[in-house]
């Protein structure tokens, strides 16, 4: 008898915890959303944001707004049994807790909570081997980046995340605190504005004139990735050709880009640092990087 009641109480314990695992799933940021489907969890995705892009299929899924305005009304209607969000300034957990949603709140601003992120939802979501296997995919690649790159100098860039549409004022760039900085160290790079403390500090033309890097990787005006023609681009490397000084201009060494694989903290990290050896290693092929 009290081996049958331990029996059954496991079950129930099973039940529950089978129970808990969620099927209604709203995300509040792209990085979630491709964190969600790198888990195989793209069918139980019910909400997105209007900027989750990757993968594709992801902009086919109803909208809940963006990042920092989110629709609680329409995070409600779709009768999510988890809304995933990130650490942010809008309280948004707080809010969302106050109608009585299950949510998760998780922090993505360097490598190391990446990985805890992944840990954290897989938990969350029941796909803890899978969480696993990513982690060590990622874990690995980014090591064996640094390892392919450890013999190579460093190379010292700027990653402009933040730009006046054709001027070369109104700059953000990428700080000590930004996750950006830990790729580019990844990749063999050495971050010109590694001592900013913000995250995305705002500089001044005469700034980077003095720091002087020998590569540029301007995202610019071209956060909003979508539609950016290679003329765009080529424009952008024209603004810079006006500065001729700068070592990065000198040696041709400026790169105008438009992919969210650099600004979306997540499993594809691992294909921004490869991106990054590139640019700071001329001649280094991505193919040698498995």
């Amino acid at each position: 008898m009290v081996i049958a009641r331990r029996v059954f109480g496991l079950l129930l314990c099973a039940a529950a915890l089978s129970a808990a695992v969620p099927e209604r799933i709203v995300s509040t940021a792209p990085s979630i959303t491709e964190l969600l489907y790198a888990l195989g969890l793209g069918n139980r995705v019910v909400g997105v944001t209007r900027f989750c892009r990757y993968p594709p299929e992801a902009q086919l899924k109803p909208k809940i707004g963006d990042y920092t305005s989110p629709n609680l009304e329409a995070i409600a209607a779709l009768r999510p049994d988890l809304v995933i969000v990130q650490t942010n300034p809008v309280h948004l957990a707080d809010r969302l807790g106050a109608l009585k949603l299950r949510v998760l709140e998780i922090n993505q601003e360097n490598i190391a909570a990446i990985y805890k992120s992944i840990f954290d939802v897989g938990a969350a979501t029941g796909t803890e081997h899978t969480a696993m296997q990513l982690n060590n995919s990622l874990l690995g690649g980014l090591a064996k980046i640094r390892n392919r790159v450890s013999a190579l100098p460093r190379v010292r860039m700027m990653f402009v995340i933040g730009r006046s549409p054709n001027r070369l004022d109104g700059l953000v760039v990428a700080g000590r605190a930004s996750y950006l900085n830990e790729v580019i160290e990844v990749a063999g790079g050495e971050n010109v504005f590694r001592d900013a403390v913000a995250a995305y500090p705002a500089v001044s033309l005469e700034e980077v004139m003095a720091r002087n890097p020998e590569v540029i990787v301007d995202m610019g005006d071209m956060s909003d990735t979508v539609g950016v023609t290679e003329e765009h681009k080529r424009n952008v490397i024209a603004l810079w050709d006006r500065i001729p000084n700068l070592a990065a201009v000198k040696q041709h060494r400026v790169f105008a880009v438009a992919s969210d694989v650099f600004v979306v903290p997540g499993p594809r990290a691992i294909n921004a640092a490869k991106a990054f050896a590139e640019m700071l290693h001329p001649g280094l092929s991505v193919g040698t990087i498995q």
